[in-house]
């Protein structure tokens, strides 16, 4: 079992930066991968990033690539999500998530989650 705390939520400007954090406990990340989705208000919850454990693979959604980098600490059990050039429509819930031993974007194959961290975005 794994329980995922995110923070570094916040209120930002656009063109502002956040990080946010997304720490492990119970175990560690293992051979899983970790991940970032965010859910708008009245919208799907979407894939944004996500990172291979063990070997630091990364892969983006086309909506941050480039702005967005997400990067792990081995030492601290902990996942980033450091967000640049923010938009208004970067505001969502933000959720970490983790499970699959093998890429994917698709929430369903992401077995733990958090509670989530609000990231909005002023214009």
């Amino acid at each position: 079992q794994v329980q995922l705390v995110e923070s570094g939520g916040g209120l930002v400007q656009a063109g502002g930066s956040l990080r946010l954090s997304c720490a492990a406990s119970g175990r560690t990340f293992g051979s899983y991968y970790v991940g970032w989705f965010r859910q708008a208000p009245g919208k799907e919850r979407d894939f944004v990033a996500a990172v291979s454990w063990s070997s630091g693979t990364t892969y983006y959604a086309a909506s941050v690539e480039g702005r967005f980098t997400i990067s792990r600490d081995n030492a601290k059990n902990t996942v980033y999500l450091q967000m640049n050039s923010l938009k208004p429509e970067d505001t969502a819930v933000y959720y970490c998530a983790c499970g699959p031993p093998y890429a994917s974007r698709r929430e369903n194959d992401f077995a733990y989650w958090g509670l989530g961290t609000q990231v909005t975005v002023s214009s």
